[in-house]
């Protein structure tokens, strides 16, 4: 179940690969913002549920950080006069995260934090890499593909801090 959600993550990226049509860029602003306001939900959840200073400082800097990559999808998208569009992508998502913040409520203490790292660990891996080989080469706006390789460099620096938090917890 630790996986679960990265594996709907990798499921609903899988939708974005090269056999189905290629997403648009507003379909591609609308996973990349879907999937920053997952990581922001479970840092919200980490900060409520966790006593762990090192967890802590952690979701503190996904929902920081997060946020912060968001804020500037929308004012990138406002910009272009883009309208970010759903699609089963953003959806099968939005629909695994809910499950995993679900499971992850059901946990208490050290078994919370290391839950949640494993999960932040698995989920920015499988981000990183819908990025990297899906997102960013069928982004056509220059300025959606610059933004995507920045939260990219950003992302995969989380993936390293989440896997050294996860690495300190065992």
């Amino acid at each position: 179940m630790i996986r679960m959600l990265a594996l709907g993550a990798a499921a609903a990226f899988a939708l974005a690969a090269p056999a189905a049509a290629a997403p648009t860029d507003a379909q591609i602003a609308h996973i990349a913002y879907t999937a920053g306001l997952i990581d922001i939900a479970a840092g919200k959840q980490a900060l409520a549920r966790s006593h762990d200073r090192r967890v802590r400082a952690f979701a503190q800097e996904m929902v920081r950080d997060h946020q912060a990559v968001n804020d500037k999808a929308l004012a990138l998208v406002k910009k272009l006069h883009v309208t970010p569009e759903a699609n089963p992508t953003s959806a099968a998502l939005s629909k695994g995260a809910a499950a995993k913040l679900k499971e992850l409520s059901r946990l208490r203490g050290r078994a919370f934090d290391r839950a949640y790292l494993q999960n932040e660990v698995a989920y920015h891996r499988t981000v990183n890499g819908a990025l990297r080989d899906t997102l960013i080469p069928r982004a056509s706006n220059a300025e959606l593909k610059s933004l995507l390789e920045t939260g990219l460099t950003l992302f995969t620096e989380h993936q390293r801090h989440a896997e050294h938090v996860a690495a300190e917890l065992r």
